[in-house]
């Protein structure tokens, strides 16, 4: 057996809960999201599944997902079983290396469950890292800057005050772009990014996530209402799985769209770039599935002239995966990257946290993705015992 052949695969589902001062601002919110989204259970915590491939000469790969069922459709027992069932056979035995080859194969073998492929094909770019003692941002052609500036996410509240000092809070920690939650409705809307606009100054960059709460001709009048204010982005206006409504608002408005939980596989993204439905894309661990896609989504971007914006509220596994992607194509993505579960979670599950100063996120270095898991925190956290499935 070849030292790189993947012999073993560990999945644990962990919950972490937000810290205390984030879910006291997310219940000033009336539903306790912080967003438009039409769920009625509060929002506590993030799920995950943990992902660690194993090679015969004993390197180790990891992995996240975050999933939450409003938006992804599948929860971490769900992913876990697909890879038990259907998915573990095209990785096992297979070189660490070949992670194009095993793309191909659950691809060809496996309908959608891109979360899930996505998963196992993360871990497996670390693990090649890893057997090749250089970092993910190498394998990915090399990091092309060390630090990455970061978008803050303003939520969705029900005092302007409030809101009001969560913006001047993270600009006064270096933040020089913001992304509003919206969806109250064009008048509600236009005041609350006018109070915003007035406190930031003219210079922040805006953009705006109405997280599916408008029908087309709704988000169309809210859209044009506080395009004044300058906006640089839209995130997910109409509901996700009618791409015909991501059409109707992208051809009545001036300012990019992007989906978002209307959007988790490359097929869906090209469709609703053919159509006309965004003028932007958004990824992250989960959309459209794993580095491989990702970096195949970004050079489709390149290709079409559309910007990129790295997204997500994940632990350190997927915020590191987000900052070794957003390093080595850093002057293809546009937008700045909007990185948060640091912020929102009450625990990284790494041993040592990334760097986070003067708005900006830093490049870890070492091999892999440069940071080591904290078992013992993925077990305090564990729902389920881990997973294992050997070769």
């Amino acid at each position: 057996m070849a030292p790189d052949t993947i012999v073993r695969i560990e999945l644990t589902e962990v919950a972490i809960p937000f810290k205390e001062e984030v879910r006291a601002v997310m219940g000033g919110s009336g539903n306790g999201l912080g967003m438009a989204i039409a769920a009625e259970e509060p929002w506590l915590g993030g799920d995950f599944v943990i992902c660690r491939l194993f090679s015969a000469d004993g390197h180790v790969g990891c992995s996240e997902v975050f999933v939450w069922l409003p938006e992804a459709g599948v929860s971490p027992k769900g992913i876990v079983d697909s890879i038990v069932s259907d998915m573990a056979r095209y990785v096992l035995g297979e070189s660490a290396f070949n992670t194009q080859r095993m793309a191909a194969r659950l691809t060809n073998n496996i309908n959608r469950n891109e979360i899930a492929k996505g998963l196992l094909d993360s871990a497996c770019w670390e693990l090649k890292a890893r057997i090749a003692g250089r970092s993910v941002a190498d394998m990915l052609g090399g990091a092309q800057v060390d630090r990455l500036p970061l978008c803050a996410l303003i939520p969705l509240l029900d005092d302007l005050d409030t809101t009001v000092g969560l913006v001047r809070h993270w600009q006064e920690r270096g933040s020089k772009t913001f992304r509003i939650k919206l969806g109250r409705g064009a008048v509600e809307d236009a005041r609350i990014m006018k109070a915003v606009r007035e406190t930031v100054g003219p210079h922040a960059k805006l953009r705006v996530d109405y997280n599916q709460a408008y029908d087309p001709f709704e988000a169309v009048e809210a859209i044009n209402a506080i395009i004044p204010y300058g906006l640089q982005l839209v995130e997910q206006p109409t509901k996700a799985g009618v791409p015909t409504a991501m059409v109707t608002v992208q051809s009545r408005v001036s300012v990019p769209i992007m989906a978002h939980e209307g959007c988790f596989s490359l097929g869906e993204l090209f469709e609703l770039h053919a159509l006309g439905g965004i003028g932007a894309i958004g990824i992250n661990g989960e959309r459209p599935g794993g580095l491989t896609a990702a970096t195949r989504a970004i050079h489709f971007a390149e290709q079409h002239g559309l910007g990129v914006v790295i997204h997500n509220q994940p632990s350190g596994l997927g915020s590191v995966w987000q900052v070794h992607l957003g390093a080595a194509y850093a002057p293809s993505l546009r937008y700045d990257m909007e990185l948060f579960g640091q912020v929102m979670l009450e625990h990284d599950l790494l041993q040592s946290p990334l760097v986070y100063r003067d708005g900006f996120v830093h490049l870890p270095e070492g091999p892999g993705w440069g940071v080591e898991l904290d078992m013992a925190a993925v077990e305090r956290y564990a729902v389920r015992p881990t997973v294992v499935l050997q070769a």
